[in-house]
């Protein structure tokens, strides 16, 4: 383990607390590219929890499967800007 127990629960709270609010945004995204922009901070907070989890029981691995979700999560997000714009 290497980061202290409060210093993880501080960084739960705080994945917690981004997640909540980016959820309330994806549900009351009065527009389109509201909701897209809060899917995508979405998956960032995921690949955030991935990496500090990764770190925490000391798998190495878990850094790996971050940086395959973050580039797919890059190719999603283009997808989706491309489909809003109208030129999918």
């Amino acid at each position: 383990m290497i980061c202290p127990v409060d210093l993880c629960a501080v960084f739960i709270t705080l994945i917690a607390i981004a997640t909540f609010l980016t959820l309330i945004r994806l549900v009351k995204g009065p527009t389109g590219p509201d909701r897209a922009v809060a899917l995508d901070i979405l998956t960032n907070i995921t690949i955030v929890l991935l990496v500090l989890l990764g770190f925490y029981f000391q798998r190495f691995i878990y850094l790996d499967v971050a940086l395959v979700y973050g580039i797919l999560a890059f190719v999603g997000a283009i997808a989706i800007a491309r489909y809003l714009e109208g030129g999918l």
